[in-house]
Parts: structure tokens; C-alpha cells; sequence
């Protein structure tokens, strides 16, 4: 039987220290292991949030009404998680809204509330008949905008397990080992004239979910009867709703992008069409499986 001694020890815990990631103790307030308590922040967004805020300027907004845009995977988390909890967020229209919004191209309208706002207007009609109006309420309603496109779809696919691999090995007693999986959410997303009920264009756009582990551990006997033994670690898992934003994101871009080659709007600036942004998602190639 082998043993180690403490010269031998200490780039053992040199070691599984620096595969934790970052320093385990950022300051006095955090917590042992873990990045400890954080602040509530903006929603990180990914790069083709970049991309959405670089796009050029249209020649004129277009009115947009989003009804809905409904998880139509029917997926539920995995065991041991709750069979009532969904794999994919439930907040679409949300979160397509807040895209369109930022987008600069698009002035949504609310639909998803239609019925609150309609119940507001009735609150306000039901005032104006009485004396004393508030101030707030002494204008007359005027008529609520219509769209010029009804945008639709959803998320329309959620494939787990598409790709999974890992690595590792392990030399007297240290071992490290690393594990990813790789997932995938898809969403479809239409513009349609009102007028005709004609699909102008529709997109497809797809993202993969990435997670990863890794682990190292220190099996050995330091002396007779005495047994070393370490453990370390950490797991990472992209967060499925901003995988699912990032989606709708280029989905956006891309419908803007082939209204504006269709002609279906156009640019404030028609040299624009040579706009990075408007290229690169022009020019990116379907994969063929």
C-alpha cells in the first residue's frame, strides 16, 4: 500500500480548489460553497439582444397585436420535479412583447389583457355619468388602435438529450471527471395582414439549452488507518426561459430582415440593407441534418 504525506497533500487541495471555478469565498458575506446571496438584477440577455438593439431604423413603426404565444410542446419537467411543472416557461407573450418593444420596429398592443383593458374603459364610460368626475377620467375615451399585422405562434418544440458526452480520469486515488448535455428549444413565429388573413412570412429559430458538470475527488490512505478522501465540484445549466428568449430574439430579427427584402416595410434609410446586423441574418444558411 502507498501512502501520500503533506508535501504531497497540498497540491491535492490546490488542486480540487481550482476546479471549483471561482474563489469559493468572494467576501466575508457569502456563504462557504456556492457564489452565495446576490442582488435582484436586470435579465441578462444573450448576443443576439445586441444584434436586435443594432438593427437599423424602419421608415415607420408597425402596430403589432400578440394574442398569445403559447408553450405548444406539452412537455413537463423530468422526475423528480412535480408532474405539473412545465419544461418550457409559460410567460411567451411576455416575453415577445418586451422583444418587439425593444426591437424598435414594432408598437405592440396589449391583447393578452384585452378583457382588463375593456373592463378599465367600462370603469371610465360609467364615471364620465356622474358628477364630479376625477381628473383622470374627464376626457372622453377615444377608439383603441388597430394593428397593421397580428403576429402568432409559439414554442413550438423542446428536444432534451439531443447530445450528451463526458470525459475523465483518474491517477493513484485523484480523480476528475466533466459531463455536458446539450438540449433545444425551437419557436415559429408569423406576421399576418389583418385585412386578408395572409401569412406574410413565418421563421423557425432554435436554441440549444447547454449544461455541463464538472467533479474532481482525492481517494488515499495518508497513513496506516488514515483515509483521505475530497470531493468538489460544480454543475452549470443555461436557464431554459433565456434560451427561449434568445429564440424569439433572432426570430424577430429574421422576420424583420425578409419583410424588409418582400417589401413588407421598409428601411428609413434604404442604403441600410448593407447593415451588419441585416446581412448576417439574410445571409444565414438553413443546416441541413
Amino acid at each position: 500500500m502507498q501512502y501520500v504525506t503533506a508535501r504531497t497533500i497540498l497540491p491535492m487541495l490546490a488542486l480540487l480548489g481550482s476546479l471549483g471555478g471561482c474563489s469559493l469565498m468572494k467576501d466575508a458575506s457569502d456563504s462557504l460553497v456556492g457564489p452565495g446571496e446576490e442582488t435582484a438584477q436586470l435579465t441578462p440577455r444573450s448576443v443576439t439582444f445586441r444584434d436586435l438593439l443594432n438593427l437599423p431604423q424602419p421608415k415607420g413603426k408597425i402596430l403589432a397585436a400578440v394574442y398569445s404565444f403559447r408553450d405548444q410542446t406539452g412537455q413537463y419537467k423530468p422526475q423528480p420535479s412535480s408532474s405539473f411543472s412545465t419544461a418550457i416557461t409559460q410567460g411567451g407573450a411576455s416575453m415577445l412583447m418586451d422583444v418587439l418593444n425593444e426591437s424598435g420596429w414594432f408598437i405592440p398592443l396589449e391583447r393578452e389583457g384585452l378583457q382588463n383593458l375593456l373592463t378599465e374603459r367600462k370603469i371610465i364610460r360609467a364615471a364620465h355619468n356622474k358628477p364630479n368626475v376625477p381628473m383622470n377620467n374627464a376626457d372622453p375615451l377615444p377608439s383603441l388602435v388597430a394593428a397593421n399585422v397580428l403576429l402568432e405562434g409559439g414554442i413550438v418544440a423542446y428536444d432534451t438529450n439531443i447530445q450528451t458526452g463526458g470525459i475523465g480520469a483518474r491517477y493513484f486515488g485523484i480523480g476528475l471527471d466533466g459531463q455536458y448535455r446539450v438540449d433545444q428549444v425551437t419557436v415559429n413565429l408569423r406576421a399576418i395582414d389583418i385585412r386578408s388573413g395572409r401569412v406574410l412570412h413565418s421563421v423557425l429559430t432554435s436554441k440549444t439549452v447547454y449544461s455541463k458538470a464538472v467533479s474532481a475527488d482525492v481517494f488515499r490512505y495518508v497513513k496506516f488507518r488514515r483515509l483521505l478522501e475530497m470531493e468538489a465540484g460544480f454543475t452549470t445549466n443555461e436557464p431554459a426561459q433565456l434560451a427561449t428568449l434568445s429564440a424569439m430574439e433572432s426570430a424577430v430579427i429574421h422576420l424583420i430582415s425578409e419583410g424588409i427584402v418582400s417589401n413588407s416595410w421598409a428601411l428609413q434609410n434604404p442604403d441600410d440593407i448593407n447593415n451588419p446586423v441585416l446581412q448576417y441574418y439574410l445571409n444565414e444558411p438553413t443546416t441541413i441534418m
